[in-house]
């Protein structure tokens, strides 16, 4: 076959065969009809599917549109709909469910934060900008020009009644009773401590999706406390002040502006700084640093969340002695902390949370010789050669927090190196090469959780060659195998015989650090570590009620530290078994009342009895625990 010009056709590849005469071609599949759904092609249109019908004998039809009223119209945000039904008059006070007091904190109220301060009717945002007058009237000082300005009222009742047993030592100089000179005197003791919080908070922006652009929050906390022992100088340095101890004190937990910085997605991830005395905890149970602190702290996220970032620096204020409340009447310590952290979810395995942080603690407070309000020294504590300390400490972190299918798990490593400038042992610099491992595994069983507990924290087995080896944190409070329902993270034991006003292991605290005070001392590296092993279970028998169980055993990681101070040849490592149980009843079943009592009791093993014999040689330490919080 040739063209008109004479020159062959070359077929294409994708050519048709020729068709042969006499026959026809199969048209083949229609190629419109093989489009892809979703897909079109410019200019043509494919035909309409059948109508389809449905017979539904006796079934309601939707009214026709002429049935609805024409007069209505949507409002803006759901807040005009509340303000709607409750008018500032109260015209319908029959629409209970609607409306509330001011005072109610369980519904919708604009001391909560539910609805924005300034609220103007649609009448009234007109009248306001044929004024020239912005629609909110609020104080010029505070520049909320805006609709979206929430406010956050915050009281809190915390009450608490702790009778309570430990080892008591017996003064020298005098006793509660004439003639009953030993080392250790009567243990029972009565704690009653009443706490109220007041603030408030004030943010611009709708939270419910996205950061706040700027937050005031101010938090200020009142504590009565009456203390009563069986022993004097427990209470107070002075042997003719009765062991009775009534005391009061105000302080200031929060007080930050937190201002937005940027969004980096249409996700709302952020960056926010913010600055002033705040609440920071450097891992997912507070085993390092958990306080409310003045610093400077650079936060946000990114990747939809999935990272997390805090890099901080915090300067550390004096804490009432009492009340453990913070002190801004005096100068901040010269102890600076800058801590840097990173959380990544799903990592290594989808629903577990990983996190990697760097802290570091540089104390120079040598040369500041400090006691607490009721006369006992504490920095530095009364160990060794009773001279100051400066150290250089850094805490290299992992945590992890999440589940691994059904297994609950929380787990927390730190490395610590530094520099301590004076080792009380030895009056020389000394490295401090220390470490810490935790983890708390927990399986869910409908309406039960059972758990286990296991920490080790390393002891210092050498005094004297140079290198401290005692894990210490910064300001621990754990909450880890029964947190503060167990006795020995609950009760302070002080260390008699091996050092004045120095305690064994910190109130609120689970390392045994030697340390004179957790809210006013130092960090001790010299010190015999901790090891802890437990088993615990909480059950929800209804949604209001949960019951905890605990039982822990603890020893010291090494007990060289204490034979030198106490000046004994050996001393077992094992402290004995913690048992403890709690009731926890929240009537309106939310957090707004909490009404909680717990007991525990400790079983002294070798070493407890090695370091405290007493009258009870082979009695039961315990500690109840009746705690009642109120909140709007």
């Amino acid at each position: 076959m040739a063209r008109e010009d004479g020159k062959p056709v070359v077929p294409s590849k994708n050519a048709l065969p020729p068709q042969l005469p006499g026959t026809t071609r199969d048209a083949g599949p229609d190629a419109d009809g093989a489009l892809i759904d979703g897909r079109r092609r410019p200019g043509f249109r494919n035909p309409l599917p059948d109508r389809l019908t449905q017979e539904n004998p006796g079934a309601v039809r939707a009214p026709p549109p002429e049935a609805f009223p024409t007069s209505e119209f949507p409002i803006p945000d759901r807040y005009r709909l509340l303000k709607a039904f409750c008018p500032e008059g109260g015209l319908f006070t029959g629409i209970n469910a609607v409306c509330h007091s001011t005072r109610d904190p369980y519904h919708q109220n604009v001391l909560k934060g539910d609805r924005p301060l300034c609220l103007p009717t649609e009448e009234e945002q007109h009248r306001r900008e044929e004024a020239g007058i912005p629609p909110c009237a609020t104080p010029k000082f505070l520049g909320l020009k805006h609709e979206d300005w929430f406010f956050v009222g915050t009281a809190i009742s915390d009450t608490v009644v702790e009778p309570r047993s430990f080892p008591t030592p017996q003064g020298v100089q005098t006793t509660e009773r004439p003639g009953s000179l030993d080392v250790f005197g009567r243990a029972d003791s009565l704690v009653l401590s009443q706490t109220f919080l007041a603030g408030f908070s004030l943010f611009k922006g709708s939270t419910a999706f996205k950061p706040p652009e700027i937050e005031y929050k101010l938090l200020i906390a009142y504590n009565i406390n009456y203390v009563d022992v069986n022993e004097r100088r427990i209470l107070n340095v002075a042997p003719s002040v009765r062991s009775r101890r009534f005391d009061h004190f105000l302080g200031v937990q929060e007080a930050f502006v937190d201002y937005h910085l940027r969004n980096t997605s249409d996700r709302y991830d952020f960056d926010s700084l913010r600055i002033g005395i705040q609440p920071f905890q450097s891992d997912f149970r507070g085993f390092l640093f958990n306080d409310q602190q003045l610093g400077v702290r650079l936060f946000g996220n990114r990747d939809n969340n999935r990272w997390q970032y805090n890099v901080a620096a915090f300067f550390r204020l004096e804490k009432d002695t009492n009340s453990g409340l913070n002190r801004v009447d005096t100068l901040p310590r010269r102890d600076v902390i800058l801590t840097a952290n990173a959380y990544r979810q799903d990592f290594p395995v989808v629903g577990l949370t990983s996190q990697l942080s760097v802290t570091y603690n540089m104390n120079r407070e040598r040369n500041a010789v400090k006691s607490d309000t009721n006369g006992f020294p504490v920095r530095p504590a009364l160990l060794g050669d009773l001279r100051g300390r400066d150290y250089d400490v850094v805490y290299f972190g992992y945590g992890a927090d999440g589940h691994i299918g059904r297994l609950n798990l929380t787990a927390q490593a730190y490395a610590v190196v530094g520099r301590d400038r004076n080792s009380f042992f030895t009056s020389r610099s000394a490295n401090i090469r220390a470490y810490f491992l935790a983890a708390e595994p927990s399986i869910d069983t409908d309406w039960a959780r059972f758990r286990v507990s296991a920490l080790y924290a390393s002891g210092d087995g050498n005094p004297y060659d140079d290198i401290e080896e005692g894990f210490d944190a910064i300001f621990e409070n754990p909450v880890f195998a029964g947190a503060d329902t167990s006795y020995w993270i609950r009760q302070t034991i002080p260390f008699a015989g091996g050092g004045r006003a120095v305690a064994i292991n910190g109130r609120n605290g689970i390392l045994n650090s030697l340390r004179s005070s957790k809210e006013q001392g130092q960090s001790n590296f010299n010190n015999p570590g901790t090891m802890l092993l437990g088993a615990g279970a909480d059950f929800d028998l209804t949604p209001k009620f949960r019951l905890s169980v605990n039982a822990n055993h603890l020893w010291f990681a090494n007990t060289t530290t204490l034979q030198v101070l106490r000046v004994e040849g050996s001393i077992p490592k094992a402290i004995g078994w913690d048992l403890s149980a709690s009731a926890i009843w929240r009537p309106k079943a939310i957090q707004n009342v909490v009404l909680r009592l717990s007991g525990a009791a400790l079983l002294p093993g070798n070493g407890f009895r090695d370091l405290f014999t007493t009258n009870r040689r082979d009695g039961t330490f315990y500690s109840i625990l009746a705690n009642a919080t109120v909140s709007f």
